[in-house]
């Protein structure tokens, strides 16, 4: 009979701790989040916060989903199919004048990364040699209103080019001669591709063109739906995560590959070195000042029927 009490008590033992994992997993709270594009260094501060489990001891189970067509995650947020995404400070802009209840709750990328790129050793040497070529682009409504307005001073317009959308293939379009350029080309990751084949690329920065600074890459929600409380966990997740990058930019890169494995090669190890130093340091932060100057320079050039206040484009979220 001795040992009847031992057996006993290590089915409790086991019981609780099956139910207390139970309840752990239960209680983490679901949250999909789509990605701009495929995975890749532009991405580094999500990843970190996944695999490390920032995440998680947030109360969140984040899913990263790359899209199947890189102009859908805003819509998929708007209309309540996917809870954030990964998109474009002067995309935001347009999708709000159309009507799109998106507002951005944190910064990724702090910098433009965009720019117009072309073959090195081709015949374009200056904007002004656009005239009569086919430029290539992805995402529609964002990269073409850039490259109207760095025509725009160089006395061209978007009617002396002819426009391509060429999905996801931007430097590889240009080094199969498919087009003559393409805008939206990122400079920490389309010029290194280029230049490892051996075709490097000569790019024109939209910001030395004509193109106010903004933020490359940021992160937005519905602008219905910004009392979630999913969202001040996720913030709070991501800026540890921010932090833990920049004071171990090697070990975060090791975390990358295992959990990306194909990434390991020259490419994307020159994109991370390149992209490091543009990460937002305080991704919650809000420059009301930027997104009021981008969205006069918008309405300016008719790109947009009205400049909105700031409030109207983004939001700060406390902390949970």
């Amino acid at each position: 009979m001795s040992g009847f009490p031992l057996k006993l008590s290590r089915n409790i033992i086991a019981a609780a701790i099956f139910f207390a994992l139970t309840v752990s997993a239960h209680s983490q709270q679901k949250l999909t989040l789509a990605l701009d594009w495929f995975v890749n260094p532009d991405h580094a501060p999500l990843i970190i916060a996944k695999e490390l489990g920032y995440f998680k001891s947030a109360g969140l189970d984040v899913e990263l989903i790359a899209p199947a067509n890189p102009n859908d995650p805003p819509k998929l947020v708007a209309a309540g199919k996917m809870d954030l995404a990964v998109s474009y400070q002067p995309q935001l802009h347009l999708q709000v004048a159309e009507g799109l209840p998106l507002k951005r709750i944190a910064t990724l990328v702090a910098t433009p990364l965009n720019s117009l790129v072309v073959l090195k050793s081709g015949p374009i040497k200056s904007i002004k040699d656009l005239k009569g070529k086919k430029i290539g682009f992805s995402v529609g409504g964002f990269e073409d209103a850039i490259l109207g307005i760095m025509l725009e001073k160089e006395g061209l317009s978007l009617k002396d080019i002819e426009l391509i959308n060429v999905n996801f293939s931007l430097s590889p379009s240009i080094i199969s001669g498919s087009v003559d350029g393409v805008i939206g080309a990122f400079r920490n990751f389309e010029l290194n591709q280029m230049d490892i084949v051996g075709k490097p690329g000569l790019a024109f920065y939209p910001e030395e063109h004509g193109v106010p600074a903004y933020d490359e890459l940021i992160v937005i929600a519905n602008s219905t739906k910004l009392g979630d409380d999913r969202l001040p966990k996720f913030l709070t997740a991501l800026e540890a995560a921010t932090i833990y990058l920049m004071n171990h930019p090697q070990e975060s890169w090791k975390i990358f590959i295992k959990a990306h494995p194909k990434l390991d090669d020259e490419l994307n190890r020159r994109a991370w070195r390149d992209t490091l130093r543009r990460f937002a340091k305080r991704p919650r932060a809000y420059d009301e000042h930027r997104y009021a100057e981008f969205a006069d320079f918008l309405k300016d050039r008719g790109l947009i029927k009205e400049a909105r206040a700031p409030e109207e484009y983004g939001v700060v979220i406390g902390n949970n």
